[in-house]
């Protein structure tokens, strides 16, 4: 089969299936699971690629993944998407609401599972113009789990030639697809800061080592690192955003707390940084008679870096279904780039901001929603992408 004709068929059948996708998406929306508790979305997913023909395997707990053979000997593709919720209550008033409390699909992980799904549906029925093989991976626990990480532990590259994700992305207008290589998501880094003096009273400070005293100093001169050593055309974020002390308006604590988050897109910056944090807290500390500690949160997630090659072949893919943009870097993070760790991979974005729809919010906002008239293209990515070794000029 002619490579036009082929890409013709995957684009119809996409449209075709795009009542099955919103079907998809709309059951994972209204029953989100948060991380390595995706029990009934790994179950519905079991079933429905079992009713496709594929024989589902279990893995880091709530993973899935299942494999497609093609009749020619090529690489092995992975296709990826992210299964879990957020501990966040929606506030949207749609049929399709939420039915967990607490719980919701803000990120768009509902639309990815529906569109790897529909992929799967799509290369099945295509499968013997297929050269190589295509592994279809559910990936439980993205949303700080680090389900990526357990994943590959477990084999799930051991037999992976390249890897592919795709994110739905609010910033984007509608049906834009968004490419960018080298570094695209940042490396986050979590980190707990403690610092201990003497408590008691607040009327006599004199008495005390008073550990919320070099707070507001620390604060300020991790900010500096920032500014003062690091090139400002270096994307870089420093965040504290949670301060815990003193209960009470007259004590003061023998113990203060900070907790917050690094951001960078050079792993030799954040080495830096990290470094840089650790002797500006003993300075301060030491200075003012107190024992300070920072400590990072596992698991840290590298930085996301797309393949420059590849992402200029799949740039040429996917051109048929246009429009293909290129977009700047974001400062968030992203396991996903422990799969680029292992093999070549690109994680590129399709967006979902619809003006006229009221599709606005951003990722993780309780009104958070995507524009369904994408998820055909969405399937048809992940499907294009499955067929990339179709043949040489494919």
């Amino acid at each position: 089969m002619h490579r036009e004709k082929l890409l013709e068929m995957i684009i119809n059948e996409a449209h075709d299936c795009e009542s099955y996708l919103i079907e998809m998406r709309r059951y994972f929306h209204m029953h989100p699971e948060t991380m390595y508790d995706e029990e009934n979305t790994a179950s519905y997913i079991e079933k429905e690629l079992t009713n496709i023909g594929f024989s589902p395997v279990r893995v880091a707990g709530t993973g899935i993944t299942a494999i497609l053979k093609g009749n020619n000997k090529g690489k092995t593709i992975g296709l990826r998407a992210d299964m879990d919720a957020l501990n966040i209550t929606e506030k949207n008033e749609k049929s399709y609401v939420s039915k967990i409390p607490g719980k919701m699909h803000a990120c768009g992980h509902d639309a990815h599972m529906a569109c790897l799904l529909g992929a799967a549906r799509i290369l099945w029925k295509f499968k013997d113009n297929l050269i190589g093989n295509v592994k279809f991976i559910f990936q439980p626990a993205e949303e700080g789990g680090a389900g990526a990480y357990k994943m590959i532990n477990e084999g799930v590259l051991d037999d992976v030639d390249e890897i592919f994700g795709l994110h739905v992305w609010s910033p984007l207008e509608s049906g834009k697809i968004g490419l960018c290589p080298g570094p695209i998501m940042a490396s986050s880094d979590m980190f707990e800061i403690t610092i201990k003096g003497k408590g008691g009273h607040a009327a006599f400070p004199h008495l005390c080592i008073d550990p919320s005293a070099i707070v507001p100093d620390i604060y300020d001169a991790f900010q500096k690192i920032l500014t003062r050593e690091i090139d400002p055309l270096e994307p870089t974020v420093i965040s504290i955003p949670v301060f815990k002390g003193s209960n009470a308006h007259n004590v003061i604590p023998s113990k203060f707390t900070l907790q917050g988050t690094i951001r960078t897109l050079n792993p030799t910056i954040r080495k830096y940084i990290i470094k840089r944090m650790h002797e500006v807290l003993k300075g301060y500390a030491e200075a003012w008679r107190c024992k300070a500690k920072l400590k990072f949160i596992e698991p840290s997630y590298p930085t996301v870096i797309n393949d420059e090659e590849l992402t200029e072949k799949i740039s040429e893919l996917l051109d048929p279904l246009g429009p293909i943009t290129s977009i700047p870097p974001s400062m968030g993070g992203e396991d996903f780039s422990f799969f680029q760790q292992k093999v070549r991979g690109v994680f590129l974005f399709l967006g979902i901001k619809n003006i006229e729809k009221g599709i606005l919010n951003p990722h993780h906002h309780p009104n958070f929603d995507i524009d369904e008239d994408i998820l055909w293209k969405g399937a048809a990515i992940y499907s294009i992408l499955g067929f990339k070794n179709f043949n040489v000029d494919f």
